[in-house]
């Protein structure tokens, strides 16, 4: 990227002058037929209640309230499966046994928490890449950028989205083009960029942190219930052996003892698989999020730093 600047070119006195500002528009007055809306189109805002995550940071209270519902209706698919679908009743039994309620139920909701987290997720991510497809800078191959033109591809951002700052890519440009604007550095104009796209990292990185942890709370919850269900047969195999005298008698409550250490490990097993389903699918939108942003990095590179020139003159 420093080779860039080693290789600058300088454009006559007459190019383009620094074109006079839009007429001031009233502090309430919408924007209409923008190519992008922030505040219709990205999919937490639609819910109207709830604010909207930063870039494709989830909103927590709106993740947590779809996770509530989810369990519910999870647990409702349950048991009308343990009632009426006879097949299904060793699978379904697991959720509602009393030794359980502990254990399985906090896990099965941070399931559902975590799994509508990435959801959302994955649907802002998507809503950020459409800003990929914008004509933010001008396309044309004579077209440079210096102090005088980056006025032209600002006004260009704001008329294309209602909220710049809510885009990784646009907020991006806005910043270093503002500053290329205001103070006529070219050199700083890609150390913006690459700050920038390095506290994106930094703030999609820290969007996973409360994911991760539920991954990582999920099979302890089940390693819990099975401790609970080892103490319990372990007491009972205990009793049995005091007050067994007859071996037929033994016989028969070690039958009931072995049968708890059976499902004592059912809460491991529920755990586990859980925190895999969400480990594979956190794994898959990290990929594409990283992916993302080295597309980010390349319009940058291929839309703004290559047009970059000096401008003698300004």
């Amino acid at each position: 990227m420093g080779n860039i600047f080693g290789r600058l070119k300088t454009i006559p006195t007459d190019s383009p002058s620094k074109p006079s500002p839009p007429p001031p528009k009233s502090a309430g007055e919408p924007k209409s037929r923008v190519a992008l809306s922030w505040a219709q189109e990205e999919i937490e805002n639609r819910f109207g209640i709830f604010r909207a995550g930063r870039f494709t940071t989830v909103n927590k209270s709106l993740s947590f309230l779809s996770a509530i519902v989810l369990t519910t209706v999870f647990y409702l698919l349950v048991l009308a499966g343990l009632n009426y679908v006879p097949s299904i009743h060793r699978f379904a039994i697991i959720f509602f046994r009393p030794a359980n309620i502990y254990t399985i139920g906090p896990a099965v909701l941070l399931f559902f928490w975590a799994m509508s987290s990435l959801w959302f997720k994955s649907r802002k991510l998507e809503f950020q890449r459409r800003a990929l497809r914008l004509a933010a800078v001008p396309g044309q191959p004579d077209f440079v950028l210096n102090e005088a033109t980056a006025r032209i591809v600002l006004e260009r951002i704001h008329n294309l989205v209602d909220h710049p700052r809510h885009f990784i890519l646009l907020n991006r440009i806005e910043r270093a083009l503002s500053n290329l604007h205001n103070i006529g550095g070219l050199s700083d104009v890609s150390t913006i960029l690459r700050s920038q796209a390095e506290n994106d990292e930094n703030q999609v990185a820290a969007s996973y942190t409360m994911i991760s942890g539920m991954i990582w709370a999920i099979p302890v919850l089940g390693f819990i219930g099975t401790v609970q269900g080892l103490s319990q047969a372990v007491g009972n195999f205990g009793k049995t052996l005091q007050a067994s005298a007859e071996v037929a008698r033994l016989k028969e409550s070690l039958l009931g003892v072995t049968g708890g250490l059976s499902t004592a490990f059912e809460t491991t097993l529920v755990g586990l698989v859980a925190a895999l389903i969400i480990q594979l699918f956190l794994s898959y939108l990290q990929q594409k999020e990283t992916d993302f942003l080295d597309e980010c990095n390349d319009y940058c590179h291929s839309h703004v730093i290559s047009k970059l020139r000096l401008h003698r003159g300004s």
